[in-house]
């Protein structure tokens, strides 16, 4: 494997583990960065930069993180609060006036952040190019009935998440969510990441598609664990709300098209590379080249156990603070303090303010699962081994 990129002293589990992705988990594209104390210290790529393809992974390449999107996007009212713009104990309609409509007069804004809203799913779902006009989106989730009384229970917002803090945001600032990170975050940091590529960015992109694991675990790999029958269950039934949820979007959208990768969907289609992802998160728990984006109380924020139990579209217990999933059984992560956000079929990032750790990883080969991919589980497991 023609592994490229550079690692500091101490940090070699990554990359043998980085290595045995490929020879043992099925891996055909990927990237992993790692950040110590604000100071890169992992930097790898191998594969190729389509997962259906025999061109190199560049340096620069990008691909869509799907859900690991989630957790820049909801940098932004975090910081919009920090700076006095957002008051998360307000009402959502004290922003955005048509939410409150169908009994969601109550939901508040940490509730939006917490998956606890109540609308992960619709009642007519969204064309892809519905979902990605900037428009039809809001309207729907503004309309929609709640599935529970908003704020007593959760249950993650797998697509709906786009519409509701994109919207909050535009209320808010008068500007998307994505050129409010492109002005505010990614432009000071120089990072790596868009929601809605831009044009002169579009040749650096991939190709992702799903793959299969290998059917068994190897020597030194990982055994792969059965999931629950409810969890099979409510993936396979039409009419569950697991289903429905992350069928929001319906038929899903092609994430291969030019026009859905210039979308603004902060659920599903940031793009990114592995540093621009580890490179941010290391800015929500320090300074990074003197920029630093989460001032402690926010940092508090981000972290502390909002919701918790089991998940009613998710069918596991899951654990949220505002924005962000929290170490857990569902969702592993570096240790019990640690905050960040997976996405569905392998991409991962996340920080561990007690070790100053902030991991970022990019694959274009989509495997099966939602928040505990044995690619990124692999990687973890290296970087606990290395402090």
């Amino acid at each position: 494997m023609d592994v490229r990129g550079t690692v500091a002293p101490g940090f070699e589990p990554v990359a043998d583990a980085f290595v045995r992705n490929f020879e043992q988990r099925g891996e055909r594209g990927a990237a992993v960065a790692v950040y110590r104390h604000g100071r890169k210290v992992v930097d790898l790529w191998a594969g190729t930069r389509d997962v259906d393809g025999a061109e190199p992974w560049a340096v620069d390449t990008v691909q869509i993180v799907r859900s690991a999107g989630k957790g820049i996007a909801a940098a932004v009212p975090l910081l919009l609060h920090q700076r006095g713009q957002v008051d998360l104990d307000a009402p959502v309609s004290t922003y955005w006036p048509e939410f409150k409509a169908n009994g969601k007069e109550r939901v508040l804004v940490r509730d939006l952040l917490a998956h606890r809203a109540g609308v992960p799913a619709l009642d007519r779902p969204l064309t892809p190019a519905e979902a990605a006009d900037g428009t039809s989106g809001p309207a729907a989730v503004a309309a929609q009935s709640p599935q529970w009384q908003p704020g007593t229970d959760h249950g993650y917002h797998a697509q709906t998440y786009s519409w509701l803090i994109g919207e909050l945001v535009r209320r808010a600032t008068g500007r998307t969510i994505g050129r409010w990170i492109a002005e505010e975050i990614a432009r000071p940091l120089g990072l790596d990441f868009w929601f809605g590529l831009p044009a002169d960015e579009a040749h650096r992109i991939g190709r992702v598609g799903p793959v299969e694991p290998p059917a068994a675990a190897t020597p030194g790999g990982t055994l792969r664990v059965r999931p629950k029958r409810s969890v099979v269950e409510a993936y396979r039934d039409p009419d569950s709300l697991t289903r429905r949820a992350f069928g929001a979007i319906d038929p899903l959208p092609d994430e291969n098209d030019a026009g859905y990768r210039t979308a603004e969907l902060p659920a599903s289609n940031g793009i990114a590379t592995a540093r621009g992802l580890a490179r941010c998160y290391a800015a929500m728990i320090g300074p990074v080249d003197g920029h630093r984006l989460f001032a402690p109380a926010t940092l508090t924020l981000a972290r502390t156990e909002e919701s918790a139990g089991p998940d009613r579209v998710l069918v596991v217990s899951t654990r949220f603070g505002l924005g962000y999933m929290l170490h857990g059984p569902a969702a592993p992560l570096l240790g019990p303090g640690s905050f960040g956000h997976p996405g569905r079929g392998g991409s991962l990032g996340f920080a561990d303010p007690e070790s100053g750790i902030a991991l970022g990883y990019v694959t274009n080969g989509l495997q099966k699962g939602v928040t505990a991919d044995p690619r990124a589980q692999a990687l973890v497991r290296a970087v606990r081994s290395a402090l």
